[in-house]
């Protein structure tokens, strides 16, 4: 079965664009082209991943994302914006955007990132709770705590730190993290992986009598265990 992209985009060009290379692809589509509309089609229809414009009429798109989101929390959403929209941009994923895209894009870049994000949604289809020392990770529920304390993780974070637990104790270079995590097409900086790591970390490792996420010069990253040596 195809599987089906939801395009929320006011601009009927743009959209009918994205239409077509996609029904190209294989992809079965629908359009939306206010933000109410686009949330009527999510909410009437089932679909695999939603390309959503931010500058929307009658809804803006971090609001539709907010709703989306109340609704669905593991749905790839792709947000499309323009260069100057970088406060949206950060709004948007820290509200759950899976990844984001800037206008004017290549159809070759968004294909890619599209292909990604499918990849990891079938990846987490079948839901598991992974553990390592106080940390553990509940796929179905999204939820992340170490110890008593909640941890709060954008999507990526959470797929970033998926991929650590699944393999502790194994040192990971920084190209298989990107492939597995970001997805083989992925064409942007491949700095990205430190940024976010170190976003796990403040949120994980800052803090606590014990580090869990290592880094291995010149190689990559691990999950394993630390003690500081005041806690020894």
């Amino acid at each position: 079965m195809a599987e089906r992209i939801l395009i929320v985009e006011d601009e009927k060009s743009i959209a009918r664009v994205l239409e077509l290379e996609l029904s190209f692809e294989g992809y079965e589509t629908g359009m939306a082209y206010t933000g109410s509309e686009g949330l009527i089609q999510f909410r009437e229809q089932e679909w695999d991943l939603i390309l959503l414009d931010l500058m929307l009429p009658e809804i803006h798109g971090l609001d539709v994302l907010k709703r989306i989101r109340s609704a669905d929390a593991a749905i790839p959403v792709i947000l499309l914006t323009a260069k100057s929209d970088v406060k949206d941009k950060v709004a948007g994923l820290d509200l759950g955007a899976n990844d984001y895209i800037t206008k004017p894009f290549e159809i070759e870049e968004l294909l890619a990132r599209i292909r990604a994000n499918l990849r990891l949604a079938k990846g987490s289809a079948n839901p598991a709770v992974h553990s390592f020392a106080e940390l553990k990770l509940n796929e179905s529920t999204r939820e992340v705590s170490r110890g008593k304390r909640p941890v709060e993780l954008t999507p990526r974070e959470f797929d970033l730190l998926l991929y650590l637990l699944q393999h502790p104790n194994q040192v990971l270079s920084r190209e298989q993290v990107l492939n597995a995590v970001w997805g083989y097409d992925y064409y942007g900086d491949t700095n990205v992986i430190d940024v976010y790591i170190r976003y796990l970390r403040k949120k994980i490792d800052a803090g606590e009598p014990a580090t869990y996420i290592q880094t291995v010069r010149g190689v990559g990253y691990v999950l394993k265990e630390h003690r500081n040596e005041a806690e020894k």
